[in-house]
């Protein structure tokens, strides 16, 4: 997987039969072949998490948000495509992204925020508590899920809409 953010940015247009935007994109970006852009690579950061590298995942994570995402006329890499990738940017800022939808699991990312809350239609909060945050701290350092030490990467939907505090001890 790293060899998808190392090797060079070479574009081979193929059957395309010359550059479309999402190469370009790509290019521009300069992260090797990772194209944001281009949504089924998306998850390939979250993967670390599951290979037992979530630093990797935290790494990664805050390195598209910061350099993808702004308020320029280059902040917004490609194209919306129904929401995807407004909500891929949304559950990264929160510090959780749902790598198979369908499934109930949100792997653990980087926030950019100190602290965020969900709250749900019956009014219960979720609240996202990053300790230490900053652009330099962005790796976990422990967590904690309703006072209780998380032992995993990744937190569920059930866990979300009961409402609660997941507590992040950030660091560099």
């Amino acid at each position: 997987m790293d060899s998808v953010f190392t090797v060079p940015s070479v574009i081979k247009p193929g059957t395309y039969g010359g550059v479309i935007h999402e190469m370009k994109e790509m290019e521009l970006a300069g992260m090797g072949q990772y194209a944001h852009g281009n949504q089924p690579i998306q998850h390939i950061i979250f993967l670390y998490s599951y290979a037992g590298q979530p630093w990797k995942t935290q790494y990664w994570a805050r390195q598209i948000m910061d350099r993808l995402y702004n308020s320029t006329e280059r902040g917004y890499p490609s194209d919306e495509n129904h929401g995807g990738m407004s909500s891929w940017y949304v559950l990264n800022a929160l510090g959780i992204y749902s790598v198979c939808p369908g499934t109930d699991e949100y792997v653990l990312g980087s926030p950019l925020f100190p602290k965020a809350t969900i709250t749900m239609e019956d009014g219960s909060k979720f609240v996202v508590e990053a300790v230490e945050n900053n652009k330099e701290n962005v790796y976990i350092q422990s967590a904690t899920l309703n006072g209780e030490p998380l032992t995993r990467n990744c937190i569920t939907y059930k866990d979300i809409i009961k409402g609660g505090t997941l507590r992040l001890e950030m660091g560099d």
